[in-house]
């Protein structure tokens, strides 16, 4: 487990995001990232009958389509144990393979931070 008051102010903003993301939507998951510029992108799970995105990759498909170049962080709000494969592999596909992905619990407490690659 990590300790969220130990994180740096704004990767503790990024796992902020991600739950009120969560909680606002009555989504299974909450994401953040935050790219190259400081810019940060929140999204929830997306579950259509036609498109079905995790948080994680939908908050990786705002930032590309908002212009992002790449990724200093990402975090995702979750009951799972940790982010997907395909989930790490978005944001490595962003921001590299050594991008750091927080994973929370829905109280917000970062259980596991993992590279993306």
């Amino acid at each position: 487990m990590t300790d969220s008051n130990g994180l740096d102010p704004e990767d503790r903003k990024i796992v902020t995001l991600a739950r009120s993301a969560r909680a606002r939507n009555g989504v299974p998951e909450g994401a953040a990232v935050r790219d190259e510029t400081g810019r940060t992108y929140v999204a929830g799970t997306v579950d259509l009958p036609s498109l079905r995105l995790s948080a994680l990759r939908t908050a990786v498909a705002m930032a590309v389509a908002s212009g992002a170049k790449s990724l200093e962080a990402a975090a995702v709000v979750t009951e799972a144990e940790g982010a997907s494969d395909e989930d790490r592999a978005a944001v490595a596909d962003l921001g590299g393979a050594g991008t750091p992905v927080l994973v929370a619990g829905p109280d917000g407490s970062v259980r596991l931070t993992v590279s993306a690659g």
